[in-house]
């Protein structure tokens, strides 16, 4: 049974065929359906809010000709109920979980039962689908999966970059995160470990020297998606928000920094992007700026994920 949760489980191997997959199918897509799926359901279980992880989940599954079920936790008897028994009743409905999550561990023991494949559909320590959406991107552009070059992170470590290291590691590519600090949620000892032992993931907190030959240059909020309501922060974060805007006002990815030392380099971000914090207005529109191709992305990600989950590759 193949499950997607931290791409610590996945061979370099797997990650190359999910890619080489997500190539074929985008191709494919404008010459009519491809009915990979019919029949099969997908559980789309979320505890954590989201835009493109829904889209392109279920718009996924449909032009695979399967169906998805989107369940907000929220409206749903988890809060009422032993999670374990939720969980092993909701995979009976499907041939495929993906599972939003506040907590990985709770994805690990979805996809430890056993019943159907599972995938992180993010949770604090990972983001597996984003990843390899990432990877499609700078390989689409690169011309290939070992022409990408340097990639560079800027702003926070966290459940994103982590993925991305680690699949950028496990291919052979050169990654540099320039952070002064991680979010303490997504640290994982062994990804750690795998990232060291690869050789190819450096740490620096100077912004020039990592942006330095840069191919792609990568950021995301410096603030989980938890910390906001209505689009502004809540009141128990503002402090904190207020911190990191000091300490991370020098990892921004603007423009100005690109020009200046990376004026080759791809811009991305795996969106929603809070414009003025971790990225500038002029960034996003930049040129050089791939954030929409990387957001559709996700669409052809997502399908060669799920057919690989389910063996119909």
């Amino acid at each position: 049974m193949r499950h997607l949760v931290s791409l610590k489980e996945t061979t370099a191997e797997e990650i190359r065929g999910i890619i080489e997959s997500a190539l074929r199918l985008k191709a494919e897509r404008g010459r009519g359906p491809v009915r990979t799926l019919e029949g099969k359901t997908l559980i789309m279980l979320f505890q954590k809010t989201s835009t493109r992880t829904r889209l392109s989940y279920e718009a996924a599954m449909t032009e695979l000709g399967g169906h998805a079920i989107f369940l907000d936790a929220r409206t749903t008897q988890f809060s009422l109920a032993d999670f374990s028994d939720e969980i092993r009743a909701i995979t009976g409905f499907g041939q495929i979980l993906m599972f939003r999550a506040l907590r990985a561990a709770d994805v690990e023991y979805a996809a430890a039962l056993g019943l159907i494949p599972v995938i992180d559909g993010c949770s604090e320590k990972y983001h597996p689908s984003q990843a390899l959406a990432d990877v499609l991107t700078m390989s689409e552009i690169a011309g290939g999966i070992d022409r990408i070059g340097k990639v560079v992170w800027l702003g926070i470590e966290n459940n994103v970059s982590n993925t991305l290291a680690l699949a950028c590691a496990k291919l052979g590519i050169r990654v540099v995160l320039a952070t002064p600090e991680r979010d303490p949620a997504s640290v994982d000892p062994e990804l750690d470990r795998m990232l060291e032992a690869s050789g190819l993931v450096t740490r620096t907190a100077d912004v020039v020297a990592a942006l330095d030959g840069a191919a792609f240059v990568h950021t995301d909020t410096w603030m989980n998606m938890e910390a906001f309501e209505s689009g502004k922060v809540k009141p128990e974060y503002r402090e904190e928000l207020e911190r990191r805007k000091r300490i991370f006002g020098p990892y921004r990815l603007s423009a100005e920094l690109v020009a200046a030392h990376a004026p080759e380099a791809k811009i991305m971000h795996c969106m929603p992007c809070h414009v003025g914090y971790e990225i500038t207005r002029e960034a996003i529109d930049h040129p050089n700026s791939v954030i929409f191709r990387q957001a559709e992305n996700r669409l052809h990600a997502q399908k060669a994920i799920l057919t690989w989950s389910l063996g119909a590759v």
